[in-house]
């Protein structure tokens, strides 16, 4: 099937890429024309979801640090964290985070 024949998702994956060209080029301006189109296409729940957390998202447009390095770590930790659980004591778990570390 060619686009032509699909033009809700069309529109959708339009709208996709211009949500994300939204934190590429870091225009909080635009959020809301891109809020109103989407709110009255296939992505209105999502468009929901984004009006409900909009402090946030207009934080993630306006500034360019971010706390993703934090929750890598806070990934990793959890992970070696479940892999010893019920098998290993405090001891062996402080040894395993600083080796992987």
């Amino acid at each position: 099937m060619t686009r032509s024949r699909l033009p809700s998702v069309a529109a959708v994956r339009r709208l996709a890429h211009a949500f994300q060209d939204l934190f590429t080029t870091h225009d909080a301006s635009g959020l809301a024309a891109w809020l109103g189109q989407a709110y009255q296409s296939e992505l209105r729940s999502f468009a929901r979801g984004v009006a409900r957390d909009r402090d946030a998202v207009l934080a993630a447009l306006c500034f360019r640090w971010s706390n993703g390095p934090v929750e890598g770590h806070v990934n990793r930790l959890k992970l070696i964290k479940r892999q010893g659980y019920g098998r290993t004591g405090f001891a062996l778990l402080r040894q395993r985070v600083r080796r992987a570390g």
